[in-house]
Formats: C-alpha cells, structure tokens, sequence
C-alpha cells in the first residue's frame, strides 16, 4: 500500500514515519504541504515535530496548508489518516478530531518510554493490537494535554472513540487520561506519543509502535 507521509516547514519525525511505513510493510510517499496532489496515496500519516515553528498555537496553521484541502477530502471518503504529535495538533485544528492540544499542565517538555493501553482496535491503525493491550511508546511533546468539554468526553468515553490511554501517571495532564482519539468512522486517529520511534529493538523502547503500521494490511481499509 502507498502511504503517504506529510512534510510541513519545521517537520521533524517525517524520515522516522517514512521508515516506520516501510517496515510496517508498505511503499513510503514524501508530501509536501505547499501541494495538494496526494499521488494516489491508500493513506497518509501527518508526523510530529514544530509545524510552521508551532507559531499561533500548535497545527493552527498547518490547517490551512494547501495541503490540508486533499487531506480532508480524502479523510471524507474514508482514507485512512494518522496524525502523530503535531500531526493531532493539525488534526484537531483542522476539525477532523474533536478536541483541542494545549500545554502541559507542568509547563515542561516531555520525553519519555510512555505507557499506554489500547483501548480501540476496529480502526485500520490499531487492529494489530488486541483491546486492553498495554505497550511502550515514546512520548515527546510540550503541548499534549488533551482537552474537551465535558459532554464531548463523554460522547468519546460512550462512544468507544477513545484508542489509547495513559498509564502509570498521566505526563501531561490529559482529560480522562486520554492520549489519542478517533472519528466516528475510525478512519481518522490521532496520537499524541510517537509510534514511529518504537519499531526497532536497536532505537526504540522495543517494537511496540510497529502495530500501528501493520495494521493497514490487517484492515486493508474494510
């Protein structure tokens, strides 16, 4: 499957989540913000990092990269999209998560080996995973406190929109422990810990992130 992976001004985790699509089993597509042709992608992943310099708020510009326009388009008929990190940021600023990303409630960056469980498995990114499934997975970010109103967070909770939750501790101040969401449809996730950086045993904290590319051949997309 082509994969396409979004490249924005101040990307830093695209090359790492073009790698982590190669050994999830698929063929890697480089994007670029400033275009709107999506090359026939099967999918698209939107990697972490700083995003036009995370100026205005984080991802609040990478909304409206050209872009973003086939993007939302193509999340609309059902095109399986990831948002990591910024990636969420862009994602829930371009309104195709609810919810927003702000500030950790500590004020500090974080970068740590994060606990997570798998709460969701019918999405084409998490359907390697069994449900309740516990794993380790980077965590880096300095806006990843997940909020919403209440009725929203229940609506998720009720749902089952909620894919991953925080464990041994919430990093970052998360509403509901919450660290990644859905769409309704399940085609759309975003994931503020790192996957792309847990898929090798020689670089990451073991290959528990591998499980969010291989999905894509699990699901092929049903």
């Amino acid at each position: 499957m082509k994969v396409g992976v979004v490249t924005f001004p101040g990307s830093l985790d695209d090359v790492d989540a073009r790698r982590a699509v190669t050994l999830g089993g698929h063929q890697a597509v480089a994007l670029w913000h400033g275009d709107e042709d999506l090359r026939g992608v099967d999918a698209i992943v939107l990697p972490g990092g700083f995003s036009y310099g995370d100026y205005l708020r984080a991802g609040a510009i990478s909304r409206f990269a050209p872009v973003m326009t086939a993007v939302v388009e193509a999340a609309g008929r059902g095109v399986p999209v990831l948002g990591i990190c910024n990636g969420f940021q862009v994602l829930c600023e371009s309104h195709l998560l609810p919810g927003a990303l702000i500030r950790n409630d500590h004020r500090k960056f974080n970068c740590v080996d994060q606990r997570l469980r798998i709460e969701r498995t019918d999405t084409p990114w998490t359907s390697s995973y069994d449900e309740g499934q516990e794993v380790t997975i980077v965590l880096k970010n300095g806006e990843g406190g997940f909020v919403a109103d209440e009725a929203t967070l229940d609506r998720l909770e009720g749902e089952g929109l909620v894919v991953a939750r925080y464990l041994d501790g919430n990093p970052n101040g998360s509403l509901r422990d919450i660290a990644g969401v859905s769409n309704d449809r399940g085609n759309v996730v975003g994931l503020m810990p790192h996957p792309e950086h847990a898929v090798e045993e020689l670089t990451g904290p073991g290959t528990d992130g591998l499980g969010f590319f291989t999905s894509l051949v699990e699901t092929a997309f049903a």
